[in-house]
């Protein structure tokens, strides 16, 4: 999902993108006969270091990733084998900067709800299987990539959402709110007062091209999200003025007692690439719903 929202923005703004597929080679409406695409099993050394005598590439954004299954070790082994042949890659074609998948999730286990790059971060325990490689992945590819040439961008991603996503997926829960809704049922309450970083995808892609665009970069570690956090108050008016007939109830407060919801502080992402989100809650549900009009996710 990420990745063709970030490759779209890349063609909107002027650049040819060799978008990589496993499995499946069909690309959304938005970027057909806009991208090249090439199939790639990203585990596969030799198929991918062949890209690069199809294609100049100048730039590498690696999102590639799978969904662990029930062998922790399989799971971890086969993402930091895809890991390591694009860090292989980026040094073998010289390219100029190497964008990776991190996540807000790194940053569990801080008590501030404003989460900036400068803050450490802590020992924790994580929740997930795919947290625990997200924060691997940042010193084994600024790691890998020192003296090379290659300037590394860590993507720091918040909660993400819009089209293409599992319209039921567990990791967000808005677009299964807004799927409930379409159907007509009335969707499970939600506290109002919760929330938290979210972020439209079209919005998440083109922060992240932004940055593999921008002449220079001060950093190498970005956060890429809205940067203010939502309430499903907001959420739940936001998919009313959608479904007018259909009753939305939110409960009060927040779950877990009173509070502020985390959230990504995007200061150094739009001081370096004068990124600013186009879409706030509202303008992204009526976007996502007119896009379900014509989409099954």
């Amino acid at each position: 999902m990420i990745g063709a929202h970030t490759a779209r923005a890349l063609v909107d703004l002027g650049h040819e993108v060799v978008v990589t597929a496993h499995r499946r080679t069909e690309v959304p409406s938005f970027l057909a006969d806009r991208v090249s695409v090439e199939p790639l099993d990203v585990t596969d050394r030799d198929a991918f270091l062949t890209l690069g005598e199809r294609h100049a590439i100048s730039d590498i954004v690696h999102l590639a990733g799978t969904i662990p299954g029930q062998d922790p070790v399989r799971y971890f082994r086969t993402d930091t084998t895809g890991l390591l042949n694009a860090l292989e890659a980026a040094r073998t074609w010289g390219v100029r900067r190497f964008a990776v998948a991190s996540s807000i999730g790194v940053y569990i286990g801080r008590t501030e709800t404003r989460w900036h790059e400068e803050l450490a971060l802590p020992a924790a325990e994580l929740p997930h299987l795919i947290v625990a490689f997200k924060k691997a992945v940042e010193p084994l590819t600024t790691h890998s990539l020192q003296g090379s040439g290659v300037q590394p961008v860590v993507l720091r991603i918040g909660s993400i959402w819009g089209p293409l996503m599992d319209p039921e997926s567990p990791f967000n829960p808005i677009p299964p709110y807004i799927s409930a809704a379409l159907r007509g049922e009335e969707p499970q309450p939600l506290y109002a007062d919760d929330g938290g970083d979210s972020c439209y995808a079209p919005d998440a892609g083109r922060a992240i091209a932004l940055l593999m665009t921008a002449e220079t970069l001060r950093h190498d570690t970005y956060n890429v999200s809205r940067g203010r956090p939502f309430t499903n108050r907001e959420l739940a008016d936001a998919v009313r003025t959608i479904t007018p007939d259909l009753r939305l109830e939110v409960l009060p407060g927040r779950q877990g007692g009173p509070g502020d919801n985390p959230y990504l502080d995007t200061t150094r992402l739009t001081h370096d690439t004068g990124f600013t989100p186009a879409f706030d809650i509202a303008t992204a549900v009526a976007d996502y719903v007119a896009w379900r009009a014509d989409n099954p996710r």
